[in-house]
């Protein structure tokens, strides 16, 4: 508490200098020498009291230059507005790398000469061939081996690298109606509505997993 008060305390503000206390914190107006009218904060007739409060932590007042009441600036009728000027030192948080994984470029599958020297590695590292193995673990990691060697890695730079070389003009159609569906039902919510959101949602589900499918036919 400072000692730049207004009048005597009375026991609500022993009460906030009380709360001031146990929290350690300090009632920033007291500590600052102004004029009574820059200190007073409620005036109703006769009365001119300082009843409003700007509190900080008691570490943080040294950031604190100035604090007043601005005269001719009132909250209400009878309560004026109190400011104070402080300085923050605002540091840079610095940005951690995230290790983002590395992922094939099976994308590139979508080009006939990638697709067709994929398919040729791949039956050369599976020993000519043409039927796969019943050890799926060893395959799928021989694929993606192969994968990785011909089509090559991404950088890992990019927060997103979604896995969408199976995409094709169905699934892009789908995924248009579903969102206009979207609108349509958050604009007005229709049962009739409702239920044609729902049924595209469920078409889109479908033509993802039969693209999906068809692509690793073709593989």
């Amino acid at each position: 508490m400072g000692k730049f008060g207004v009048k005597e305390r009375n026991l609500e503000g022993q009460m906030v200098v009380d709360f001031a206390k146990r929290m350690d914190m300090t009632v920033v107006n007291t500590y600052f020498q102004k004029r009574e009218e820059h200190r007073v904060t409620y005036k109703s007739g006769g009365r001119r009291t300082q009843v409003d409060y700007i509190l900080c932590r008691r570490r943080n007042l040294k950031e604190i230059s100035d604090c007043k009441v601005v005269v001719g600036e009132s909250v209400d009728r009878q309560h004026r507005m109190v400011v104070c000027r402080m300085t923050l030192l605002v540091c840079k948080k610095k940005r951690s790398k995230i290790e983002i994984e590395k992922k094939t470029k099976w994308w590139k599958l979508k080009k006939e000469e990638c697709c067709e020297e994929f398919r040729q590695k791949l039956r050369q590292a599976l020993g000519g061939q043409v039927v796969l193995p019943d050890d799926w673990e060893t395959t799928a990691e021989v694929i993606r081996e192969t994968g990785r060697k011909v089509l090559g890695v991404s950088s890992g730079r990019r927060k997103e690298d979604k896995e969408t070389w199976w995409w094709n003009e169905e699934v892009q159609d789908s995924i248009q109606r579903k969102r206009l569906a979207k609108k349509k039902w958050d604009m007005d919510r229709t049962e009739e509505n409702r239920q044609e959101y729902k049924e595209l949602r469920c078409r889109v589900k479908r033509e993802v997993a039969k693209a999906k499918q068809k692509a690793y036919d073709e593989l």
